[in-house]
């Protein structure tokens, strides 16, 4: 079992609490700024939390997650919604299938870097959003092991072709716009 794994209660995911420190409205207005964006994959969409405020803003979203049990929690709040079982590391879609590919606090989570971001360019068209843990200690969130360092992410980006990382930094959270 990947101990960075998210495996705590899925209705914890919806605590009024985390969604304040998620500051997801806040995120939403950020990751739909720039390029006209009408469509959406949320990756490892947990109980679709940000799935479901991109879907109240008019997009077209699907979303996947690893975890039966998390779309299962998720397909109420996602009406009409294309739900898949699949990993970050192989989007069963095809290329610039969706405008953006958001990753709402999953990134470091994955199993591989480098193939999760290198599919997320492939089936973008417009940009690839993640949302992580900045890289501090904190009460809340992951260890600071499992937390991503911008450094890495820099140099990970410009392996896989991605131009231009927009670092928007939020109170617990910074958000990585990556243009493709």
């Amino acid at each position: 079992m990947n101990e960075r794994v998210y495996n705590n209660k899925i209705e914890r995911l919806r605590f009024e609490e985390r969604i304040e420190r998620l500051q997801v409205e806040n995120v939403v207005g950020h990751s739909l700024a720039g390029k006209q964006s009408s469509s959406l994959l949320d990756v490892g969409t947990g109980s679709g939390l940000f799935a479901e405020a991109f879907l109240k803003k008019g997009l077209r979203v699907a979303a996947v997650d690893i975890n039966q049990e998390m779309l299962d929690a998720a397909k109420p709040f996602l009406p009409g919604c294309e739900l898949k079982i699949a990993p970050a590391e192989n989007l069963p879609f095809a290329d610039k299938t969706f405008d953006i590919v958001f990753m709402g606090v999953v990134f470091h989570e994955v199993d591989d870097y480098k193939k999760t971001l290198e599919e997320a360019k492939r089936v973008a068209a417009n940009y690839v959003v993640l949302l992580e843990w900045k890289y501090t200690v904190e009460d809340f969130g992951p260890p600071l092991e499992h937390r991503i360092k911008p450094e890495f992410l820099k140099t990970l980006s410009d392996e896989v072709g991605l131009e231009n990382i927009e670092t928007i930094p939020l109170k617990h959270l910074v958000l990585y716009k990556l243009a493709v």
